[in-house]
């Protein structure tokens, strides 16, 4: 079978302009206040790994990995890690009594309308974000996520774009 070279060359020409595009798109930065009070801001966190992690107290999945996230957390000092309780606009004291409950001892951040825009709507929870050391989006993907797997991600130079 022989290769039309202008399709070839067509195609390549898509490839460059799709990785174009979506290098051009904006990191989806952040500025948030967590549970204390305190600001949790992506700027403030450069040449470090930043976990963002999106739950809810009805989510089956959410309630799964916390104990993993938590592990991952303890284990890792060295790597930010933000869970963000969506549904905490309803009951902020229900998502801080639940969160001890289930082993959330990392940073928490109760979302609101403002919390949400910031760093983007998840599809779906549980999602999990992760920046890499310059501030870029290295993984973004809904799905429960493991320990080993936070760990594998946040390697130096390692990472995957779902």
């Amino acid at each position: 079978m022989a290769l039309d070279m202008g399709k070839a060359l067509r195609l390549s020409r898509a490839v460059v302009t799709a990785f174009t595009v979506l290098a051009a798109f904006p990191v989806a930065a952040f500025d948030l206040v967590d549970s204390h009070g305190r600001p949790q801001r992506l700027a403030d966190m450069k040449g470090r790994y930043v976990v963002l992690n999106f739950w809810a107290t009805w989510c089956v999945p959410c309630l799964q990995e916390i104990p993993e996230i938590a592990a991952f957390a303890k284990a890792h000092p060295e790597v930010t890690v933000i869970g963000v309780a969506m549904d905490a606009e309803d009951n902020v004291d229900k998502v801080r009594r639940f969160a001890a409950k289930t082993g959330h001892d990392y940073t928490l951040v109760f979302s609101d309308p403002k919390a949400e825009k910031q760093p983007g709507d998840p599809r779906a929870l549980p999602t999990t974000r992760i920046y890499d050391p310059s501030g870029k989006v290295v993984y973004d993907k809904p799905g429960r996520v493991t320990q080993k797997a936070l760990e594998e991600l946040t390697k130096r130079g390692q990472g995957g774009r779902a």
